[in-house]
């Protein structure tokens, strides 16, 4: 009896872990990016979002599909903007698995920009989450970003300028019941990136670097192209 429940304890901890094997950390995974931007005429209101296809690989094994929009106002006299968003997100698994799960999301933000001298562009971005996963209890989620922009080639950034660009995301899980007994970690991930940016002009830049994503049970480079669009 006590042989069978000591069996038993040691299949499912193995389960996590042969699942874990199952991601090549060591194999560059890629994520291709756009980004956009725009306000309507001189108001304070705008809208932005983004489209993200990540794959486990360079391309062709999905990680995810990221579907992402909101409004945004930006109070007068500030340089803060504030953002009301939805996301669609569908997530994969790692290998020839076809499994998919969706996730709708919504999202409030604040972001604002800190300048350092005069030639380092710092950016903040504070992000509360609400997750609403397939066949998951619903969750939410708090965020973190510092972003810095550093031009090489110029004083400041117009165009035809090259320029590093870095950033470090911290993600922390609020509610951690995700239902049927399961829970999640309070700390979620965190992610590294450091890149090469060009402006080619006014209000369009394109981006090329590598991140460094971490969770507790993984951790895996991704090479980043992304392209910026204000429109």
């Amino acid at each position: 009896m006590k042989k069978s429940i000591i069996l038993q304890l040691m299949f499912f901890l193995l389960i996590p872990k042969l699942a874990l094997a199952q991601v090549e950390e060591d194999k560059l995974g890629a994520w291709y990016m756009y980004f956009f931007n725009t306000t309507f005429k001189e108001s304070p209101w705008g809208i932005q979002g983004d489209i993200q296809y990540r794959n486990w690989n360079l391309g062709g094994d999905l990680e995810q599909l990221l579907l992402r929009g909101g409004i945004t106002y930006s109070p007068s006299k500030t340089f803060l903007k504030l953002t009301l968003g939805y996301g669609n997100i569908t997530t994969g698994v790692y290998g020839s698995s076809q499994v998919t799960k969706l996730e709708n999301r919504i999202y409030q933000e604040a972001l604002f920009p800190v300048q350092l001298g005069k030639r380092i562009y710092t950016q903040h971005r504070f992000r509360y989450e609400q997750r609403f996963v397939e066949n998951q209890d619903f969750r939410t989620r708090y965020r973190y970003n510092i972003f810095l922009n550093v031009p090489i080639n110029k004083a400041v950034f117009e165009s035809r300028t090259l320029y590093f660009a870095s950033y470090n995301e911290i993600f922390i899980n609020g509610q951690r019941n995700t239902g049927q007994g399961n829970r999640v970690a309070l700390y979620d991930r965190n992610r590294f990136y450091l890149g090469i940016g060009y402006m080619i002009k006014k209000g369009l830049k394109v981006q090329l670097g590598v991140l460094n994503q971490s969770t507790d049970v993984w951790q895996k480079k991704q090479l980043q192209f992304s392209l910026h669009h204000k429109i």
